[in-house]
């Protein structure tokens, strides 16, 4: 007699039971998950949709189509001609399928190709619509529920945003990933609007951390750079998806007061320490005499691919470092009139609002401020195009100034403009257009 003879009957006919549950089980598949991919949510303008027709539907839902969404829909399947009308458009304009569905109520088959490298979505457009295969073909748009875009409370103090185009520009990047140096004072690092933003911070100044957490200058610059967004507290960073190197290379001159001192031994500690850790951005939030030493290091950083960005001295005195070596981005703060000066990109720098120590707020001016803005907007850049050159930088946000008259959002002044340097970044003027920034003109995509 068996093991299960022996077994008495009701518990027979329990595992009985549970044998023929095991086995529907076996034969259950999982709907798939209908998530999208992650670079299909952060860079849309790399995706199309194109439609054939599909009239002559048969009954094998899977081939050619991932039928997401679809999997009850059992009387309306892909037909074999937009089958191989997907195949046909894959081998001839090297697409790569993402998704598809057939829509019944149109008659269509619709599929999202991703573009292939060499490709932007006006070219393959252009091309598609001359192809008889193709019913219809159009970008993979981005829609907005008509809600604030930040739950941060004092978001809507910051004037500056909407000067440079943030809010429209972080539909399109954030920041992320980018390691800026913030070479200054120290930093509070423990505001509460910066968790998770510092990656290292390092003291050539002194043993004082206390201290460091206490400087004024330094918490301003980074508050402005990477202030952390929807964390439903205080400000938000023109790039707060970046990360920040924090380096004391200056001192506070009084306590509580942002005038501070540095010297060439300190900030040539902290640049090198800044080219070690191979940040991508250098924010200078700073200005003195020209100094070998340092023009030395500044174009070592330049020559390993740093962005250097400083701050213009105000008495326009020439020799100054670190604005007046090759290669680094000069930044002036845009004067009341709305006037720049030649050589330098201009951003807000009066009356901005941004962190001070002990997880507090406050309004600031002065150049240093327009630094650690163009910093924060160059983050937003180098997210979506990793090696551009200082010149072409300078080029690209010299070239979306605004101007009163383009565009019932468009204020006077001469600002750096997020927007519309990352709508010619991803080559797509119908982004411009549909945001209404000004774009002057669109210099070559970036070496």
């Amino acid at each position: 007699m068996t093991a299960l003879q022996s077994l008495p009957a009701a518990h027979r006919l329990f595992l009985w039971m549970l044998t023929l549950a095991l086995a529907g089980c076996a034969s259950f598949v999982a709907p798939k998950d209908d998530a999208l991919p992650d670079d299909m949510i952060r860079h849309p303008d790399l995706y199309i949709v194109v439609t054939m027709r599909n009239d002559d539907q048969g009954t094998n839902l899977r081939a050619g189509s991932t039928m997401r969404g679809y999997q009850n829909s059992s009387t309306y399947s892909v037909g074999g001609s937009a089958r191989a009308a997907v195949r046909g458009l894959i081998d001839t304009y090297r697409l790569r399928e993402v998704s598809g569905w057939p829509i019944r109520s149109l008659g269509i088959h619709c599929v999202v190709f991703q573009l292939p490298p060499s490709e932007t979505a006006a070219q393959t457009i252009a091309r598609l619509r001359q192809d008889s295969r193709v019913e219809s073909v159009q970008p993979l748009q981005v829609f907005a529920t008509q809600a604030t875009s930040y739950n941060d409370p004092y978001e809507k103090l910051q004037s500056s945003l909407e000067a440079m185009g943030i809010p429209v520009a972080h539909e399109l990047s954030r920041g992320a990933g980018v390691e800026v140096a913030v070479i200054d004072t120290g930093v509070d690092t423990r505001h509460p609007d910066l968790q998770g933003r510092i990656v290292e911070k390092r003291n050539f100044v002194d043993a004082d951390w206390q201290a460091f957490d206490n400087d004024r200058h330094g918490t301003a610059v980074a508050g402005l750079i990477a202030a952390t967004a929807n964390n439903s507290l205080g400000i938000v960073g023109v790039a707060p998806e970046s990360h920040l190197h924090a380096y004391k290379a200056c001192w506070q001159l009084a306590a509580g007061d942002s005038a501070a001192a540095c010297n060439t031994f300190t900030l040539a500690k902290a640049l090198s320490a800044a080219i070690d850790a191979r940040v991508q951005i250098a924010n200078l939030s700073l200005a003195g005499p020209g100094d070998p030493l340092l023009t030395r290091l500044v174009m070592q950083a330049g020559q390993r691919g740093m962005i250097v960005v400083g701050a213009a001295p105000p008495d326009r005195r020439t020799g100054a470092f670190p604005t007046d070596i090759d290669g680094v981005i000069a930044v002036v703060s845009l004067d009341p009139q709305g006037n720049g000066r030649a050589g330098a990109l201009s951003a807000p720098g009066t009356e901005v609002l941004t962190l001070v120590p002990d997880g507090h707020y406050d309004f600031a001016s002065g150049s240093s401020l327009a630094t650690a803005n163009v910093s924060g907007v160059i983050a937003l850049l180098l997210a979506r195009e990793r090696s551009p050159s200082p010149t072409s930088l300078m080029q690209l946000l010299g070239s979306t100034t605004q101007h009163e008259g383009q565009g019932a959002k468009l204020v006077t002044s001469h600002s750096v403009n997020a927007a519309a340097a990352l709508c010619i970044v991803v080559h797509d003027s119908a982004c411009a257009e549909r945001n209404d920034v000004s774009v002057a003109s669109q210099p070559a995509r970036a070496e």
